[in-house]
């Protein structure tokens, strides 16, 4: 067994992972800064651009009262919309950010951005795909300034289905900044403006669009990591407000439409995702049945999941099979024949993205693409002749981020122990795979995984601490003895 560690005070503990995360940083290879002719190229086009409508030749928008829904804090706004409800359904504009307008094709923004492919979030600070000048300024959506976007226009009917879409650039003019939790207070008062208001029928008529179409939101409570009043950082484990998942309907709804547009031009680049497995489908089945809670075979997969109560742990247990049933997510660029299968499996439909161009590399093809379509003109020459890179700096930029949020969840979780070793835990069994359990703890939400441990998914166990290393992220844990 290994030797107790000596608990560490909180000042250390928390210099400890202020080092760690720095240290990460560099195993990672991430870029610490733009190269001085990337931020110069960018300063000159976030003054050279023109944001009048006339001058640059753009729709005129700037009357409709878009409004932005973030996270707090954010500053890198790539969407904004105005949804009025109609005698029909509604009207949906959705405003994303026209980052093509700020970035020449193989300039210096252009080339540092396809080494980067993303912005990546890191707990102490992102590292953008583009220079602050563009990203946090000229380019973002921020309120009660003139920006220029790509605007969809979609009618929707009575059940939010899109009967009309359009495409347009425009210069619009957003009115409010809302974080997700002051939307969802508002929503629920009866107070909040109505585009907010008719979010909240826009949001569930588009989830029941979903589950008729095979897809499925899981919204499995997301470990995030936060700051933390001494300076350092912590972790939340709660599920997604409402108008979050309304939300992000819209963003789907228009990734869905980007699809549609670039099939029928066949030419662009989708969000693909094979089907599930039949035999995961079955053996997710069988373990739902297993755990008390079956899916019965006359209930939609969506419909299931929508009914399991996040605070059992058997409901935990599942969530965390139902991650595993879809695998495989990846670009896949065409020019000609479209692909052979181009459902996004998840989502129960061809999809791509392209509403967020400030901060993923391949939106900007996504939005030049559907444009050109959209409005009956060829796509340019440089965004049809460098589709076939995208898949593979799309992939290796997932991939970096993959690793970049492991790490830096595994060592901040470390640090949530260091200081606790021989303390016991409360836990939930959520899988077990080659003699290992993956579990997750209640207090701190902690996941690990424990060698040994001999409890099916979805069992409640005690848990000692062994040791927490901040430095690598390591985390042993073993059954704790009865008392």
């Amino acid at each position: 067994m290994p030797a107790r560690r000596p608990r560490l005070a909180p000042a250390r503990a928390h210099d400890e992972l202020i080092e760690s995360l720095a240290q990460l940083r560099v195993d990672l290879g991430l870029p610490t800064g733009f190269p001085d002719e990337v931020d110069a190229a960018a300063a000159r086009a976030a003054r050279s651009v023109p944001t009048d409508p006339a001058v640059a030749g753009l729709d005129d928008l700037r009357d409709l009262e878009f409004l932005t829904i973030d996270p707090a804090g954010s500053t890198d706004l790539d969407q904004a919309m105005h949804l009025e409800r109609t005698a029909a359904g509604g009207i949906l504009h959705y405003a994303i950010a026209d980052v093509p307008a700020f970035v020449e094709p193989g300039g210096p923004v252009d080339a540092e951005a396809r080494l980067r492919g993303q912005t990546l979030y890191a707990a102490d600070g992102r590292i953008p795909l583009h220079p602050v000048a563009i990203s946090e300024d000229a380019a973002s959506l921020l309120p009660d300034r003139e920006r220029r976007a790509y605007v969809w226009r979609f009618e929707l009917d009575e059940g939010a289905r899109p009967v009309a879409t359009t495409l347009r650039r425009a210069v619009i003019r957003s009115r409010a900044q809302w974080t997700y939790t002051d939307a969802q207070t508002a929503i629920d008062a009866g107070t909040a403006p109505p585009t907010l208001q008719a979010l909240a029928w826009f949001g569930p008529q588009r989830l029941e669009r979903e589950a008729e179409r095979g897809g499925a939101s899981l919204n499995v409570p997301e470990a995030r990591v936060v700051p933390a009043d001494d300076g350092g950082y912590r972790l939340e484990r709660d599920a997604p407000l409402p108008v979050e998942d309304w939300n992000a309907q819209v963003s789907l709804l228009t990734g869905m439409a980007a699809a549609e547009l670039m099939l029928r031009g066949r030419v662009g680049i989708l969000r693909t995702m094979p089907a599930a497995d039949p035999d995961d489908v079955a053996a997710f089945r069988a373990q739902t049945v297993a755990l008390g809670v079956p899916w019965r075979p006359d209930v939609a997969y969506a419909d299931y999941l929508r009914t399991l109560d996040r605070r059992d742990p058997s409901a935990l247990a599942i969530l965390d099979a139902a991650t595993g049933l879809f695998r495989g997510a990846g670009y896949v660029a065409f020019d000609g024949e479209p692909p052979a299968d181009p459902v996004q499996s998840a989502i129960g439909a061809p999809y791509a993205h392209t509403t967020a161009p400030l901060r993923r590399l391949v939106d900007r093809w996504s939005l030049v693409v559907c444009e050109a379509i959209a409005n009956d003109r060829d796509v340019p020459a440089w965004a049809r002749e460098s589709l076939p890179d995208l898949p593979k700096i799309m992939g290796r930029s997932d991939g970096l981020a993959n690793r970049l949020e492991a790490g830096t969840l595994d060592r901040v979780e470390a640090a949530q122990l260091s200081g606790r070793e021989g303390r016991t835990f409360d836990a939930v069994v959520l899988s077990r795979r080659n003699g290992a359990a993956r579990v997750q703890l209640t207090d701190p939400p902690v996941a690990a995984k424990v060698e040994g441990l001999e409890a099916a998914a979805g069992t409640s166990v005690r848990l000692r601490l062994v040791s927490a290393d901040i430095a690598t992220g390591e985390i042993v844990l073993a059954p704790a003895s009865p008392a």
